[in-house]
């Protein structure tokens, strides 16, 4: 079973071929991404890049454009000074399943 690390959006995954993940929110339109791997395992055979490993390519197409992610609560509290602010936010997603790492 091949297992590639890939750098997607300024993170870095592990990934094996038919897995899915989610990554933060891509460009909107994109059906597939071809993502030049970083390293490469393939059964006792481990292919390290400087930066990224020559003539390889992980390619992942495009299931759902917009995934919200769980909501954080984020609280700014000050007791005896009256000062009590809450916010939240929900993390956009794009979910991408890997079909290739050739």
């Amino acid at each position: 079973m091949k297992k590639a690390v890939i750098e997607v959006s300024g993170k870095q995954y592990l990934v094996t071929e038919g897995e899915t993940l989610a990554v933060d929110l891509q460009s909107e339109g994109t059906k597939s991404i071809g993502v030049a791997p970083m390293l490469v395992i393939d059964g006792d055979k481990t292919t390290v890049g400087m930066p990224t490993v020559a003539k390889s390519l992980v390619k992942a197409d495009v299931v759902e454009e917009l995934v919200k992610g769980e909501k954080l609560r984020v609280i700014r509290y000050k007791s005896k000074k009256h000062v009590h602010k809450e916010i939240g936010h929900r993390q956009k997603y794009t979910t991408i399943k890997i079909a290739s790492i050739a």
